[in-house]
C-alpha cells in the first residue's frame, strides 16, 4: 500500500505512486535547492547552470562509486598482467553504461517507485523475492570487499587494520544517519572529488599518451597470452564497470532526492559527468599501472591493490604511492556506501518501511538498521582472523556475472511497460541497442560460469560457446521477425510523448495487470531455469574451493 500523502509541502505535488512521504517536495541538493513549486523556465546559462548544480549526485554517485576497491583490484590486474591493450573495453562500456543508467534514472524520476518493488508488482513474487535476496547476498559479499579495500590501503600507510576497519564502518554509517539528505549528499560528493587523487598519480608516472589514444579507440587483445584469462579478465571489467547493485541505487536515490521529469536533461547531464569522471579514473589505473611494470619482474604478475602501491613507490616515490593509498580508501569507503544504501533502498521498498535519508533514525529505524547491519557484518567478517577474503572476493566476480544479465532483462521489460512509464517508454533504437547488450551480458555470463566451473576450460571452448551464443541470437530474432509476419502484427505504432514533463506513474494498485505474452513467459522460465542451474554450479564450485 502506498502512504497517503497529507504534508503541505506534498499536497500541491500530483497524484504519484511514491512509497515514502519524505519522496515528495523540496530538493535539497548537496549544492543547490529547488523549491516544489519553482516551474519557471530555466533561461540563460546561470539559472541552468544553478539547476545542474542542484540535480548533480545520482549520476555521479553511482559512477564513482562503482570506481571502487574491486575495480581497483581488476583495473590493476589489467594494466598490470596486459599494459594498456584492454583500455578499448572501457570506450565499449560508455554506452552501456549510459543507457542502462538512463534507463533506471527515468523508472526513478517517472515511476517514485524503487526498482526491487517494480520487479515484485509486475512480474510476481518469485521475481520479487528472487531480485531482493540475490540483490543482499550480492551486496553483502561486495561490501565485504569494501573493507578488503580499507584494509590494503591502510596496511600500506602503516596504519592499523583493524581500528581502521572500525572507523571506517563508523564513518559510513554516521555519514548517512544524520536525517540530513544534503549533509549525506555533500559528504559522498567530496569522496566523488577523491577520487581525482588518481589523475596526479597519472601525470607523476606519464605513461605514453600515443600509445593510451590507440589501444583506448583500437581493439585488441594481448599477444602471447591464455584467451580463457583474458577473457575472465574482460567479464571482470565488465561486471565491475556495469554492476547490478548500481540499477537499484540510481533509481531509489533519484526518488530519494526527489527529481522529477521535468529535470530529466539535468540528471542526464549529471550522468555524464558521473561516467567522464569514472572512465578517466579507470583509464588513469590502467594507464599508470602498465607504465609502472612494464619492463620489470612483477610485470604480468599481480597481487593486489596493495602491491601496486608499493610499484609506484619503487618508480615514482613514496607520494605517488600514498596518494593512491588514499584514493583506495576513498574509493572503499564510497563503494561501501552506495552499496549497502542500495540493499536499504530495496527491502525498505519491498517490505513498505519508512526508506528515506531525509528522515532521522528515528523516523526510519527499518531503513537506517538495515544499511547500518550490513555495513557492520562486513566490517566484522574482514576482520575476524582466517576469513576466506580470497574466496568471498572470486564470489563476489562470480555471481555478479550471473546476475547482470536477468537485472538488464528486468530493467528493459520494465522500460517498455506503457502502465509504469507511459509516454517515458523506451524508443525502438534503445530496445534494439539494450536487447544486444543483453545478449552479450548473457554469452560473457555463460563464458564465466564455464570458467568458474571447469577452471582448465581451453580457448577453443570459449570460442564455441560464442560462436553458439552468436548463432542463438540470430536464430532469435529470425523467428521473432518470421512469427511476427505471419501473424501479420504491425510494427509497434509511434509512442505519443505529449505532456511527458508532467506525467507520473499512478499508485501501484491502479495499475492494470501485465500481459503476459507467450513469448514472454517462454523466455522469463528460460531466464529462471539459466539463473538456477548456474547458480547451483557455481555454489558447487565455491564450496570446492573452500574444501580446497
Amino acid at each position: 500500500m502506498t502512504d497517503t500523502i497529507t504534508t503541505p509541502e506534498t499536497a500541491r505535488a500530483p497524484r504519484a505512486a511514491v512509497l515514502d512521504e519524505a519522496h515528495l517536495g523540496d530538493i535539497r541538493g548537496a549544492l543547490g535547492t529547488i523549491k516544489l513549486d519553482d516551474t519557471a523556465p530555466r533561461k540563460g546559462l546561470s539559472a541552468k547552470l544553478k539547476t545542474l548544480l542542484a540535480i548533480v549526485g545520482p549520476g555521479l554517485i553511482v559512477m564513482v562509486g562503482d570506481n571502487d576497491a574491486g575495480a581497483f583490484d581488476t583495473y590493476g590486474n589489467a594494466g598490470q598482467n596486459y599494459g594498456t591493450s584492454l583500455l578499448w573495453t572501457l570506450l565499449l562500456l560508455v554506452p552501456v553504461l549510459y543507457v542502462n543508467q538512463e534507463m533506471v534514472l527515468r523508472l526513478g524520476a517517472v515511476t517514485g517507485v524503487g526498482h526491487a518493488r517494480l520487479i515484485l508488482e509486475r512480474f510476481g513474487k518469485f521475481w520479487g523475492a528472487f531480485s531482493v535476496i540475490d540483490l543482499f547476498l550480492l551486496n553483502a559479499l561486495t561490501i565485504v570487499t569494501e573493507f578488503i579495500g580499507v584494509t590494503l590501503a591502510v596496511g600500506y600507510l602503516g596504519l592499523p587494520k583493524t581500528l581502521s576497519v572500525l572507523v571506517a564502518a563508523a564513518v559510513v554509517i554516521a555519514a548517512a544517519t544524520t536525517g540530513s539528505f544534503r549533509r549525506f549528499e555533500r559528504t559522498a560528493i567530496l569522496l566523488c572529488v577523491g577520487s581525482l587523487l588518481l589523475i596526479p598519480i597519472y601525470f607523476m608516472i606519464h605513461p605514453s599518451t600515443g600509445t593510451m589514444v590507440h589501444d583506448f579507440v583500437v581493439p585488441g587483445m594481448p599477444h602471447d597470452s591464455k584467451l580463457s584469462d583474458v577473457m575472465l579478465l574482460i567479464i571482470a571489467i565488465v561486471g565491475t564497470t556495469v554492476a547490478p547493485w548500481q540499477l537499484f541505487f540510481q533509481q531509489s536515490y533519484v526518488i530519494d532526492k526527489r527529481i522529477t521529469p521535468r529535470f530529466m536533461k539535468y540528471e542526464k547531464a549529471d550522468l555524464w559527468i558521473g561516467i567522464v569522471i569514472v572512465v578517466l579514473g579507470a583509464a588513469a589505473m590502467i594507464g599508470f599501472t602498465a607504465a609502472t611494470f612494464a619492463g620489470t619482474k612483477e610485470f604480468g604478475n599481480f597481487d593486489d591493490a596493495a602491491g601496486i602501491a608499493r610499484g609506484l613507490e619503487a618508480h615514482a616515490g613514496k607520494l605517488a604511492g600514498v596518494l593512491f593509498a588514499i584514493a583506495l580508501l576513498d574509493a572503499s569507503i564510497i563503494g561501501a556506501s552506495a552499496v549497502s544504501l542500495s540493499t536499504a533502498y530495496a527491502l525498505g521498498d519491498v517490505l513498505g518501511l519508512k526508506h528515506s535519508l531525509h528522515r532521522g533514525v528515528s523516523g526510519a529505524k527499518g531503513f537506517y538498521a538495515i544499511f547500518a547491519g550490513v555495513i557492520l557484518l562486513a566490517a566484522v567478517i574482514v576482520i575476524i582472523p582466517g576469513s576466506p577474503l580470497g574466496l568471498i572476493t572470486t564470489g563476489v566476480q562470480t555471481l555478479a556475472g550471473v546476475l547482470l544479465p536477468s537485472a538488464t532483462v528486468f530493467l528493459l521489460l520494465l522500460c517498455n511497460d506503457k502502465a509504469v512509464l507511459g509516454p517515458w517508454v523506451n524508443g525502438r533504437w534503445t530496445n534494439a541497442f539494450t536487447s544486444a547488450v543483453v545478449g552479450v551480458l548473457v554469452m560473457l555470463s555463460i563464458i564465466l560460469t564455464a570458467s568458474v566451473t571447469f577452471p582448465d576450460i581451453t580457448s577453443g571452448a570459449i570460442l564455441d560457446i560464442m560462436a553458439i551464443c552468436g548463432v542463438a541470437g540470430i536464430l532469435a530474432i529470425g523467428y521473432a521477425e518470421v512469427r511476427r509476419r505471419r501473424k501479420g502484427w504491425a510494427p509497434a505504432a509511434p509512442v505519443d510523448r505529449t505532456g511527458k514533463e508532467n506525467w507520473r506513474m499512478p499508485p501501484l494498485e491502479e495499475l492494470p495487470a501485465p500481459v503476459m505474452s507467450t513469448g514472454r513467459k517462454v523466455g522469463m522460465g528460460a531466464l529462471r531455469g539459466y539463473l538456477v542451474v548456474a547458480m547451483v554450479l557455481v555454489v558447487i564450485h565455491v564450496v570446492q574451493l573452500a574444501q580446497g
